[in-house]
């Protein structure tokens, strides 16, 4: 059972239940994508989660808000982001959250500021600065069952040179790790490197018994698909993931609302497929 507080939406999705979990703790972000049985999602710290979060200037995670919370919340109970409202209502679960940036004010970061190597500190004066969330997520969008459509919007409070949108991003259990590419106008499915990288065709995430499987497809034609795998901490058990986002990008970018949509869909890896494929040609007509 969920904790008090925490969303939960339950949904029909291939003749199972989908349940999604939006958790206080991690301030609205999804924390659990459980189907047929299965788990999908990582949730170890605020990091992880299906969330979305935002990078600016080439400042990396030194300029980052993050839906979820911040590095310093770790494993912990709370988050320092700040749930404004949330609420389900059939088949859409909807938050409003205000985003704190991924590093405390003054924060060192040694691993070098986004393509600013140079830096390695912290460039945000305070933990949140009106960086706002607003998502709607509904399950069996434009009538694919197995789709979940990721409709955000991103209230930017001051003007940037260059803006990085991670619209959505899945942190998942490391056993779906057998990575894969799916190209809707051939319909073919192709194997893909662990990455990282970036790429213009939908990534489709599996177990290698193709079973279980999660994908993610855009609409929008400047849509890229990340992928990427952590490995390699055995004694924090949790902490290795796999990640898939559906990444934006903007220049000039001024004070205002900003909009846009993903769509990740849950399956094998074949129900996965034909699932973008129908949401790829619903949205050529």
């Amino acid at each position: 059972m969920a904790p008090a507080g925490d969303l939960v939406l339950t949904a029909d999705v291939l003749g199972e239940p989908l349940i999604l979990t939006a958790s206080q703790r991690t301030s609205g972000a999804l924390s659990s994508l459980r189907w047929r049985g299965r788990e999908f999602l990582n949730a170890f710290d605020h990091g992880r989660e299906l969330q979305s979060a935002l990078s600016f200037d080439g400042w990396g995670e030194c300029y980052n808000p993050t839906e979820a919370g911040s590095r310093n919340d770790g494993t912990g109970s709370v988050s320092t982001s700040r749930l404004i409202r949330s609420r389900v209502s059939g088949n859409t679960l909807e938050t409003e959250t205000d985003m704190a940036f991924w590093l405390a004010p003054g924060q060192a970061y040694p691993r070098g500021c986004g393509s600013r190597k140079s830096l390695m500190v912290a460039q945000n004066q305070s933990e949140r600065d009106g960086y706002i969330l607003h998502k709607r997520i509904t399950v069996g969008a434009d009538g694919v069952r197995n789709a979940i459509l990721y409709d955000a919007e991103f209230t930017i409070s001051h003007a940037h040179e260059s803006a990085t949108y991670e619209l959505a991003t899945a942190y998942m259990q490391p056993e779906f790790d057998l990575f894969l590419t799916y190209d809707p106008a051939t319909d073919r499915i192709e194997p893909l490197s662990a990455g990282p990288g970036e790429q213009g065709l939908p990534v489709i995430l599996s177990t290698p018994d193709r079973r279980f499987a999660m994908g993610v497809w855009s609409p929008d034609p400047a849509a890229r698909y990340g992928r990427f795998q952590f490995l390699g901490n055995p004694q924090l058990s949790g902490w290795n993931t796999v990640k898939w986002n559906c990444v934006f990008r903007a220049k000039n970018v001024m004070p205002g609302v900003y909009r846009n949509r993903c769509y990740a869909v849950v399956g094998n890896v074949d129900e996965v497929a034909r699932g973008i494929a129908t949401l790829a040609h619903s949205h050529r007509k």
